[in-house]
């Protein structure tokens, strides 16, 4: 008969992450990944079902109907701008320099994308299709600033896998 084999119990993981040489504040790490993680993973989440609720307007049968349309549409492509937007948010929680400058950075783009879509209707004011012209402007747009908050704060410079999928 083997002779029994008595090893010490293993140090809990909180153990191990107070005795981790460069992480200052272990526990304040463990909950900044902790909601990084609930954030990113209720991100993609919203992000997968909002691009699957885009509709194909190319079947609307009059103006009405593609205005609704794409209005639903600029409606999807907001929700999935501000879960990208949240992610950034929430990934630099730690740094509220950033944090201002990601909000403030925002705002100015909401103000552009309204006075330029503005213009846009502007431009289109004598005709039925001014409001499609103007919400396809707001679409395209939001979806350009999706791209930019993914691109900017949800990637890595190294071969790490980004935050949330790159929005399409």
């Amino acid at each position: 008969m083997l002779p029994a084999i008595i090893s010490p119990p293993l140090p809990s993981r909180r153990t191990l992450m107070k005795k981790a040489p460069t992480v200052e504040h272990p526990v304040f790490f463990e909950e900044i990944m902790n909601n990084l993680f609930t954030a990113v993973l209720a991100g993609l989440l919203l992000t997968v079902s909002a691009v699957t609720l885009a509709e194909d307007c190319s079947d609307a049968i009059n103006t009405i109907d593609m205005n609704e349309c794409l209005s639903s549409n600029f409606t999807v492509a907001r929700t999935e701008m501000n879960n990208y937007l949240q992610a950034s948010l929430d990934r630099y929680a730690h740094d509220p320099e950033l944090i201002q400058s990601i909000n403030v950075a925002q705002k100015d783009w909401d103000t552009y994308r309204t006075s330029n879509c503005d213009a846009v209707h502007t431009k289109w004011r004598r005709g039925t299709i001014r409001d499609a012209m103007a919400i396809s402007c707001g679409i395209r747009l939001t979806e350009q600033r999706t791209h930019e908050l993914w691109e900017n704060y949800l990637t890595f410079a190294d071969s790490t896998p980004p935050v949330l999928p790159e929005p399409q």
